[in-house]
């Protein structure tokens, strides 16, 4: 039998079905893989690292940016010129290639003899990104005596290279570049000025000596950064509190006869603050990486290590106590500005610094500098120290107290809860059911007008010894107290109860042995830590049957389901249909092994409906509350085996707990 052939055409997934993109297309195909897509500040940002390279290479003391009127930035530096002949290996020119395509870069050959020692750039693409992202852009080059130009749009060239001899007064190097942005790649295409004016701020910063300048054309503003005092300065400005202590300073840097690359290091400066917005600012060879990475670990580690060195030595640490990094770290504010020779970073836009050795480098000249420092001020340690053991003690206790988790302000209704459509409280009830599957049932049988259910998974935790500081580190309880609305309380207290949610809070768990534990758990868990809810008559037990009688048709009678609490109800069942002349071992019993193999029906029957279930209020009796707690302390404490023993041996027949 020959086949049709389909009506509609399959797609065809062959040779020709690959794509290879070339030049700069996977750029313009996927920009969100090379740079930032909220704003062209990225792509602005490279060209001013190139120029920030240079400056950290020694070359030039001036860096100018732009913002022209017409959406177009400038940034000019005094650097070494961008080569501009032919490349010995690509045969095209050398300028043409940075701006072209991508890992083509100056910056991968590092060490002596290199063209950068550090660098920030690394991957090769930076420029190139921006070229590809930008309607137009102009480079001018002037180096050796030679000025060139050269014109892109869209990553390609439109105005090929020019070279001329420079003019008399003209600059003898340094790189010129005007790039327009094109905002279809962007969700905004103005510029963040708040984000640029802190990152040419921060360029100041860290190379001292260096002037870097912005200027507005719209408004002809012009700001203009310098700072020769370095980090320390910087940071003191950008405080916002008093440090407990002087600012730590320092930096160090390898020699040859270290084991890292000869220059690599770290400069830094960190203050210690009890209040405020800590201020955290971490630069790679110039680059900003607002996510931290690897030298951020290093410095953690050497000022957390140097501080503990410091609390043994003075044995400064109380007992019971432990210190951590977080600690120590807590309250420090820093500006770190770190080397390294061949920095990974993760993801192109440098955000995160990868480089393992880097904790290793930072640490190693952080920790000595800390602990030299403290052991010469040994007032200032102590503080410090002080500080740093009182973030430790509160870590312990918020550690220990687990508060209720809540979202905008408001707690957070647990997701198992199925809730009910009323909001008239006094008419509202929630059941909390032993298991999941008991749950499926009672949600479906309920009265979803006003009725909630609540699974409850497995048993619950035995709360009599618990702080109430701990109750909410169990789920299941947590669950309990946000779904009811009410905090967990004492006797004494005065609970606000404006929270509650619904009017009768009932306990419905199987009918057999396992069941009854539950309930006990959440009596003592009500009477423990929720007793005003007992006392103001808000908790119940649902009494669900555990066994089920199906009797013949007899006479006029149908035939008949009759439900029993329990084994005393059964006999009494049976008995009676022994005297309604039922035929003996004609009627069927079916034990339920738990709620969950009840129908939605038959629980509705049975426990739900308010006009037929068995619905017990749970009271406090003529025991007095505290009568009450000693006899449970007995039946739910941990340490009261023997008591326990000898009540169960004396009274096992008799005992009744009235709560």
């Amino acid at each position: 039998m020959a086949t049709q052939p389909s009506s509609k055409a399959e797609p065809q997934y062959g040779e020709a079905s690959i794509r290879v993109l070339k030049g700069l297309e996977p750029v313009k195909q996927r920009p969100g893989m090379y740079t930032r897509t909220d704003n062209p500040l990225h792509i602005v940002q490279e060209v001013l690292d190139n120029a920030a390279d240079e400056a950290l290479a020694g070359q030039g003391k001036k860096i100018r940016v732009t913002l022209f009127a017409d959406g177009s930035v400038g940034i000019d530096d005094e650097g070494r010129g961008i080569p501009f002949g032919m490349h010995p290996e690509e045969k095209a020119p050398v300028i043409e290639l940075v701006f072209t395509r991508l890992h083509a870069g100056g910056k991968f050959d590092k060490g002596k003899g290199g063209a950068y020692s550090f660098s920030g750039g690394l991957h090769g693409v930076g420029v190139s990104v921006t070229n590809a992202l930008a309607k137009r852009l102009e480079v001018t080059s002037h180096r050796e005596g030679q000025v060139a130009r050269l014109v892109f749009a869209g990553g390609d060239v439109v105005e090929p290279l020019v070279v001329r001899k420079a003019e008399a007064g003209e600059r003898r190097s340094g790189t010129s570049v005007r790039v327009w942005p094109d905002a279809k790649y962007f969700d905004s295409d103005a510029l963040p000025m708040n984000e640029l004016s802190h990152l040419l701020r921060s360029k100041a910063v860290l190379m001292p000596g260096v002037t870097v300048s912005l200027t507005v054309e719209k408004t002809k503003e012009v700001q203009t950064w310098q700072y020769k005092g370095g980090l320390t300065d910087y940071l003191s400005q950008t405080l916002n509190a008093d440090p407990v202590i002087p600012l730590f300073e320092g930096e160090g840097y390898a020699d040859s006869n270290e084991t890292f690359a000869e220059g690599e290091g770290a400069q830094w400066s960190v203050a210690f603050t009890e209040e405020g917005q800590v201020v955290r600012e971490s630069y790679v060879n110039l680059i900003p990486t607002s996510a931290g990475g690897t030298h951020e670990a290093g410095l953690r580690e050497g000022l957390f290590t140097a501080v503990k060195s410091f609390i043994e030595l003075h044995s400064l640490l109380p007992k019971g106590v432990k210190l951590l990094p977080e600690d120590v770290f807590a309250r420090a504010s820093y500006v770190l500005s770190a080397k390294v020779l061949d920095p990974q970073f993760q993801g192109q836009i440098k955000e995160r610094l990868n480089s393992r050795d880097a904790v290793r480098l930072v640490a190693s000249f952080v920790r000595p500098a800390l602990e030299l420092w403290l052991n010469q001020h040994v007032d200032y340690g102590k503080k410090l120290a002080e500080l740093a053991i009182r973030a430790a003690q509160t870590r312990q206790r918020a550690g220990q107290k687990v508060e209720k988790r809540k979202g905008s302000g408001v707690a957070v209704l647990p997701g198992k809860l199925t809730d009910c459509e009323s909001r008239d409280t006094s008419h509202n009830e929630v059941f909390l059911v032993e298991g999941d599957s008991a749950g499926g049932s009672a949600k479906m049988g309920r009265d979803k007008e006003c009725q909630a259910v609540l699974p409850l998974r497995g048993k619950v935790l035995n709360t009599w010894e618990v702080e109430r500081d701990r109750l909410f580190a169990n789920t299941e309880i947590h669950d309990i107290s946000v779904a009811v609305g009410v905090d967990p309380h004492g006797p004494n207290d005065s609970p606000d109860m404006s929270g509650l949610r619904y009017g009768k809070i009932c306990i419905l768990a199987d009918a057999d042995v396992d069941g009854s534990h539950i309930q006990v758990l959440l009596l003592t868990l009500f009477f423990r830590h929720f007793p005003k809810l007992i006392e103001a008559g808000h908790v119940y037990v649902a009494r669900p049957p555990l066994f089920r009688v199906d009797a013949p048709a007899r006479g006029k009678k149908p035939a008949s389901k009759t439900y029993a609490l329990d084994a005393g109800e059964l006999t009494a069942i049976l008995d009676k249909l022994r005297k309604e002349g039922v035929r003996e071992g004609s009627w069927t019993i079916s034990r339920f092994k738990g709620l969950g193999e009840m129908s939605a029906e038959q629980l509705w029957d049975t426990t739900l409906n308010p006009d037929t279930r068995r619905l017990l209020p749970v009271q406090l009796g003529a025991v007095d509350f505290t009568g009450t707690e000693r006899l449970i302390t007995k039946l739910m404490g941990k340490g009261e085996a023997a008591s326990r023993r000898e009540l169960m041996e004396l009274h096992g027949d008799a005992v009744e707990v009235d709560i």
